[in-house]
């Protein structure tokens, strides 16, 4: 019996194998290149590596095995694809356009909300959320970055720590107050809930790499029991917790100015709503319920704030490190308000004429991608790059490298704003630069960003001039929900001399 029982387990181990790499599937993905794989296990020993190392070892497969490249371990197939075809290929098609690993880890938290949902549940939020981001809109929210940043620069003012400055955790605290006055409507202090929150979405990060990293905890009953899962199920309670008391603030709001008419007119002039108002409205005519309002504030709370966090941290750190671009700026700067002000008298029509300066946002963020890595679902084949991908494969785009390829970026680590000139822009692709996605999925709120960091940042360097501590050479990336570092990043600010 215990003999027979051995072959059976032998004749499994070689079967199953066999099976996945014969069938019509397993001999599509035999003909692209990868790394090495283990004989039953595949890659799954290749994924099994700390959050530095994943970044670091998916660069490197892409250097080593060009524009196409795959992982795979048994019926899990993955592909990685870094060049503006094939990327356009997959973003700018609906056929290909939903979200499986490892976005539904993120079930648990943002539950079906608009970065993770799909179908018809998807395509109906995107349009009933688009509204909230009309130019209007964002251009009453414009008072409101200002106003944030102000404190943002007498944050920078009075930290104890003048010489250097951690950028990270400064920049997360000012677009999380951003996102609750904004699109929430509803204003926040600085609590122990306010912390914990930020740093709960911290440790969600890391609970889903360790995850992603652990191929035996794909399998959703397997991973119930797993003490990752124990503690995901502590992180998301603290990250609901807050959510809801937003939502909750903002009801109460609503019926107290609903119940004082001359209040409301007041206070709340007749605008197009904001995000969180048109959930609440949709929810008072019965076509969202409560979970359907919280998996959207979840979603876009989390978006809204962390991404826009990272992109200030490395675009100030870049140009801490880049005394010309730093100065002209500042000339250009000058030349829209001129040089005698202390303090700038910033319109929203002035953000318009910084042209210069959003050349090198987007420069910095060709670099420094909030959002490194994307994935889709590819549910029919499709030929890609001169190979045939199967149905039932993971498709990831790898942004990083996509915006560090020297066939479209010569001289791909310098920075160099001037790429972003409309001459030169027209020669490339549209999916050459991605930092927003793109498609029918592409960010909802990129307008929004976009307005946000110009900002922040033409305040900041009007007011100081931005010291180098942080080397860009001294980055080591990390594997996460969004780009971060294995340390914290450090600028020192100098006040500016008309000042």
């Amino acid at each position: 019996m215990i003999i027979y029982l051995l072959w059976l387990v032998c004749f499994v181990l070689v079967a199953i194998p066999l099976y996945f790499r014969w069938c019509h599937a397993g001999r599509l993905m035999a003909k692209i290149p990868g790394p090495p794989e283990l004989p039953v296990l595949g890659n799954f020993v290749t994924l099994y590596r700390t959050q530095e190392d994943l970044f670091t070892d998916t660069r490197l497969y892409n250097k080593t095995y060009g524009r196409i490249w795959k992982m795979q371990a048994l019926n899990l197939r993955s592909v990685t694809i870094a060049h503006p075809n094939d990327i356009e290929m997959i973003l700018s098609s609906t056929a290909y356009n939903e979200k499986n690993l490892p976005y539904t880890f993120l079930y648990t938290w943002l539950r079906e909300g608009l970065l993770v949902s799909k179908g018809e549940k998807w395509h109906q939020r995107r349009k009933l959320l688009t509204p909230a981001f009309h130019f209007q809109i964002l251009n009453e929210y414009f008072h409101t970055f200002r106003q944030r940043t102000q404190d943002l620069l007498l944050d920078i003012e009075n930290d104890k720590d003048k010489e250097q400055v951690d950028l990270k955790p400064v920049f997360t605290k000012a677009t999380l107050h951003v996102m609750c006055e904004t699109s929430f409507g509803t204003k926040v202090e600085d609590t122990p809930a306010f912390d914990k929150y930020l740093k709960s979405i911290h440790d969600m990060g890391k609970c889903l790499i360790y995850r992603l990293t652990r191929p035996w905890l794909l399998d959703e009953t397997l991973y119930k029991w797993s003490f990752n899962a124990k503690k995901e199920k502590s992180i998301v309670k603290e990250l609901h917790n807050f959510t809801k008391q937003i939502v909750e603030k903002r009801r109460q709001k609503r019926i107290f100015n609903s119940n004082s008419p001359i209040i409301e007119n007041l206070l709340e002039k007749k605008t197009k709503p904001a995000l969180l108002d048109i959930l609440l409205d949709e929810e008072e005519q019965g076509n969202i319920d409560n979970d359907g309002v919280l998996e959207e504030v979840d979603t876009f709370l989390f978006e809204g704030h962390d991404t826009t966090a990272a992109a200030l941290t490395f675009m100030v750190m870049r140009i801490a490190n880049e005394s010309v671009v730093q100065e002209r700026i500042y000339e250009e700067l000058k030349d829209i308000y001129g040089g005698s002000q202390k303090q700038l008298k910033l319109e929203v029509e002035d953000l318009r004429k910084m042209r210069y300066l959003e050349c090198c946002i987007k420069e910095s963020l060709r670099l420094y991608p909030s959002v490194p890595f994307l994935s889709r679902y590819i549910k029919q084949e499709v030929d890609i790059g001169g190979y045939t991908i199967p149905k039932k494969t993971f498709c990831n785009v790898n942004v990083f490298d996509l915006h560090r390829s020297p066939d479209l970026y010569p001289d791909p680590e310098k920075f160099i704003p001037e790429r972003f000139l409309p001459e030169n822009v027209v020669t490339r692709s549209p999916y050459s630069y991605i930092p927003f996605s793109a498609g029918p999925r592409n960010c909802i709120g990129q307008k929004f960003a976009m307005m946000e960091l110009k900002t922040v940042m033409s305040e900041l360097l009007w007011k100081y001039q931005l010291i180098p501590i942080t080397k860009p050479e001294d980055l080591v990336f990390t594997a996460d929900l969004v780009l971060r570092t294995n340390h914290p990043i450090f600028v020192q600010f100098r006040p500016r001399m008309h000042l």
